[in-house]
């Protein structure tokens, strides 16, 4: 029997995650509005009506948009900084200019100066503070799949995929 959450999966999910580097919601009210899409297309299992949001979203194994979309940002640096996309790393991110990193990786981007509030949210400030605090295994990770799995365990460390951008748009893991 088909699930009949497949068809959101398959059909309506790619399209709110498309480009999702370049459109990522801005205000809290805007991540609801997308993150509405997928709390109304859990209920449609008639076994997980009458579960919260949280709970379906665990037993159908899905993070959040807001969640799906900041493991999309990693990747997308990751491609960038490891020349996978032919975009040039320097034409999006500023370097650090150390030299010798005493702490983290020796891939730290630089928060670009912004006088606009538009400017401060853009891709690449804003994957700036997430993407400095990966471990060194997961930047310099071999091949795209190990950084996947790596970012995954990362991410699971400080945030809740199930929980994240639904209450408060960067609701940390409460440990």
């Amino acid at each position: 029997m088909i699930s009949p959450y497949r068809p959101y999966k398959t059909i309506v999910r790619p399209h709110l995650e498309y480009a999702n580097c370049i459109w990522s919601p801005l205000h809290h009210k805007d991540n609801q509005l997308v993150e509405k899409v997928q709390r109304r297309a859990s209920k449609l299992a008639p076994q997980l009506k009458d579960k919260s949001y949280e709970e379906r979203l665990r037993e159908l194994r899905l993070p959040t948009l807001a969640y799906r979309r900041l493991r999309g940002d990693m990747i997308q640096t990751y491609k960038i900084m490891h020349g996978i996309n032919d975009i040039a790393k320097e034409a999006i991110f500023e370097m650090t200019s150390h030299t010798s990193v005493t702490r983290g990786h020796s891939l730290k981007i630089m928060k670009q100066h912004s006088r606009l509030r538009l400017r401060e949210h853009s891709f690449s400030n804003r994957v700036v503070n997430t993407w400095n605090d990966l471990p060194n295994e997961t930047v310099n990770a071999p091949t795209m799949n190990c950084f996947k799995t790596a970012v995954d365990k990362a991410l699971a460390k400080k945030f809740n995929k199930f929980t994240f951008g639904v209450g408060c748009l960067w609701q940390q893991v409460s440990i």
